[in-house]
């Protein structure tokens, strides 16, 4: 093996290590910080995520709907000239992605909007 071909391997484990080094060492800061401010920090880590499932939903639906209207945009509103095998070679694929950002994002605005609405209309119950 090329000094390259090693390179790859050995970049790889050694930015795992850094990658789960630091996710402990930043989850250890955050922790020692809130015991200096008077702060449980189990009670924060166990606290409940109401709308958590809404967002995943939300977010899974317009994904869905962005990658359908995609595949409608591309098979019968985009002219192809091959229209008779539906081989279109990829001219397309940009769509699909830019319409499954789209709808997942928009997901994703009607899930802030739906918490936001509700913490608005409790912030003096809770």
């Amino acid at each position: 093996m090329d000094g390259a071909e090693v390179l790859i391997p050995v970049t790889m484990f050694a930015g795992g290590f850094a990658m789960i080094f630091g996710i402990y060492y930043l989850k250890t800061r955050q922790n020692l910080a809130m015991i200096e401010k008077n702060m449980n920090p189990k009670e924060f880590a166990n606290r409940p995520a109401p709308y958590k499932n809404l967002k995943w939903a939300l977010l899974l639906i317009g994904a869905g709907v962005g990658l359908f209207l995609a595949y409608v945009l591309d098979n019968y509103v985009l002219y192809h000239s091959s229209r008779n095998d539906f081989n279109h070679d990829g001219q397309n694929v940009p769509i699909y992605f830019a319409l499954i950002a789209i709808g997942g994002g928009l997901g994703l605005f009607g899930s802030y909007k739906i918490e936001k609405q509700w913490w608005d209309e409790n912030k003096d119950k809770v």
